[in-house]
């Protein structure tokens, strides 16, 4: 089991920079990739990032790539998702998501713990 807290979200304008962060409990987190997820009102969570579980693989949303950056940091059982060059089209809540999955997924429903999420605004 994992738990997963996200931070770092908030109203940045365009062309801005975030960096969110996904803390997790427990000693497993080595266990799982991880993913970055986001939900715009009305709309279903859409796939923003995975990254493997040494942190070696990593996939992008054609939307994020270039933009985006996913790392983690294992012995600190914590996810990153650095965010620049900022688009209104970004403001979402963004989710943190972990999966035990032996290749990785971009499919939601395929991960099995998730965060409550961080809001991300960005303003034009």
């Amino acid at each position: 089991q994992v738990q997963l807290v996200e931070s770092g979200g908030g109203l940045v304008q365009a062309g801005g920079s975030l960096r969110l962060s996904c803390a997790a409990s427990g000693r497993t987190f080595s266990s799982y990739n991880m993913g970055w997820f986001r939900q715009a009102p009305g709309k279903e969570r859409e796939f923003v990032s995975v990254i493997s579980r040494g942190g070696l693989a990593s996939y992008y949303a054609d939307s994020v790539k270039d933009r985006f950056t996913i790392s983690r940091d294992n012995a600190k059982n914590t996810a990153y998702l650095q965010m620049n060059s900022l688009k209104p089209e970004d403001t979402a809540v963004y989710y943190c998501a972990v999966d035990a999955e032996r290749i990785l997924t971009t499919r939601p429903a395929r991960y099995d713990y998730w965060g409550r999420g961080t809001q991300v605004t960005v303003s034009s």
